[in-house]
């Protein structure tokens, strides 16, 4: 069994400017994302990671660098940089403000067919969906806890997949910065534990359960965890 944390960088400098940064250079977080990642190292303490899967661009490394702090270097995990987790190829959108893309006549494809969506000179959004879910595989292959950094659009996608629910209902998914979700992989299939958590503590739900036989999901929907 294998539990994976899902992570979005922490409020950036383009989030602030309503700018769709892409996979623009030089995105740092802003003085409220620094302290979501420094409030993010505290809500992961104590919990054992063996692997930190994350995308290339800097503002996911900026969210997890307070973390990997409080982890003395003997101990601290493998990093991955993974180009799957990458953030979306927005193409010609990429750095352009938000309220002027909400009058372009792909923006209505993008709230009600993502799934159809190829922005120009971009990507598609189902094939953003394929290669997030190819490193979530590779992550849930791995042995002891896993952390994903990424972002807003690819975590969304790979919820929706782990829903089994069709890509157009992607716009339905919220995950927010420095959010926390938390799946557990039994060898076959995939079940959210946690969706888009921003202030609880997770070392409970991190915990990898060490029994061989893998949960399966309970009629009348089981009864919690002892002591909640």
């Amino acid at each position: 069994m294998t539990r994976i944390l899902l992570i979005r960088h922490a409020h950036s400098v383009a989030n602030d400017r309503g700018i769709l940064a892409g996979r623009s250079a030089g995105v740092i977080l802003t003085e409220h994302g620094s302290k979501q990642a420094t409030d993010l190292a505290d809500r992961l303490k104590g919990v054992a990671i063996a692997k930190i899967h994350i995308s290339p661009l800097e503002r996911c490394h900026l969210t997890i660098n307070p973390l990997l702090k409080k982890i003395p270097v003997k101990s601290r995990p493998k990093i991955v940089i993974t180009e799957d987790l990458s953030e979306v190829d927005y193409g010609k959108w990429t750095g352009k403000k938000l309220v002027s893309l909400y009058r372009d006549k792909l923006w209505k494809i993008v709230q009600e067919r993502p799934s159809a969506m190829y922005f120009p000179e971009g990507e598609g959004l189902a094939n953003v969906q394929v290669r997030a879910m190819r490193a979530v595989h590779t992550a849930a292959n791995e042995s002891g806890l896993q952390i994903i950094v990424s972002h807003g659009d690819v975590i969304k996608s790979i919820v929706a997949a782990v829903l089994g629910t069709h890509m157009d209902n992607f716009q339905k998914i919220v995950i927010d910065p420095a959010s926390i979700t938390v799946l557990d992989f039994d060898g076959s299939d995939f079940r959210i534990l946690t969706l888009n958590n921003t202030s609880t503590p997770i070392a409970e739900l991190a915990k990898i359960d060490g029994r061989k036989r893998p949960v399966r999901a309970l009629l009348g929907g089981g009864a919690g965890r002892k002591g909640k």
